[in-house]
């Protein structure tokens, strides 16, 4: 069953968040990773979504959550956190 992490992003320094833009990819394709949504335009139907940036990955299963420890991600993760503010969180698809 597929497994997405969702990020709320706000970028406060967009320059060093686009050398993370440079980075991320390379770290999740080990884990058969891929982007379905990053960072286009959306629209809050409901609640108060605040974040100005979504994004969504699509993992194979849950058990690759081990791509946000990986040692790969350690560097781009740490330019993303001094970059911007957010949260993520890691949900299992659907069967």
């Amino acid at each position: 069953m597929p497994a997405y992490v969702i990020a709320g992003i706000d970028v406060h320094d967009g320059e060093a968040y686009r050398d993370y833009v440079a980075l991320v990819q390379a770290t999740i394709e080990p884990f058969s990773g891929r982007f379905v949504v990053r960072g286009g335009e959306h629209e809050t139907l409901e609640g108060d979504w605040r974040q100005h940036r979504l994004v969504i990955l699509e993992f194979p299963d849950a058990d690759h959550r081990r791509w946000y420890a990986s040692e790969g991600y350690v560097e781009a993760k740490a330019i993303r956190q001094r970059a911007s503010d957010g949260s993520l969180v890691l949900v299992e698809g659907a069967a």
